[in-house]
């Protein structure tokens, strides 16, 4: 049974209806947005990655199967980026469904995405983790993921001169 099968017209409409608020939360925890107007910031950055939603070139939306059951558990949006002419794969998103965490079904996923994006020619995958998620970032590094940048934010008070 495979692990990621595309997604489907109807997983996507309800991907879009968690994925969104979800990254807007993430960011207003990680303090990179306020909370005031962040839904709005979110679905404005999902408009521009996914203009054309599942047929967006480029981008590839999986969902995340149960190796036993094959429940979909989760899903796994990647894309295949050019940056410098260098073309890699990209991790945008991954959720699992609260109630099957900790089971290992994201571990597999990323296992599996492996082999299919050797197949896309991409050399990497790469992600971006929240500074506040020690959990993924713990995943990542057993996964053989490393930190290739660091992006760190102090906050003002604007009240001060």
């Amino acid at each position: 049974m495979p692990i990621l099968t595309p997604m489907s017209a109807e997983s996507y409409a309800r991907f879009l209806d968690t994925a969104i608020p979800g990254y807007a939360e993430h960011n207003i925890a990680a303090g990179r947005w306020p909370a005031e107007g962040a839904l709005a910031r979110a679905q404005a950055d999902y408009d521009k990655l996914l203009p054309q939603g599942l047929d967006t070139p480029d981008n590839y939306l999986f969902e995340i199967r149960d190796a036993h059951s094959d429940r979909v558990v989760g899903s796994l949006w990647v894309a295949l980026l050019d940056r410098s002419g260098v073309r890699s794969a990209y991790i945008y998103e991954v959720e699992i469904q609260a109630e099957e965490r900790r089971r290992g079904h994201a571990k597999r996923a990323f296992k599996a995405l492996e082999p299919i994006a050797r197949t896309w020619g991409a050399p990497s995958i790469g992600l971006h983790v929240f500074a506040n998620n020690a959990g993924a970032q713990a995943l990542y590094a057993s996964l053989g993921y490393a930190v290739t940048g660091l992006n760190m934010q102090k906050p003002l008070d604007l009240e001060e001169s």
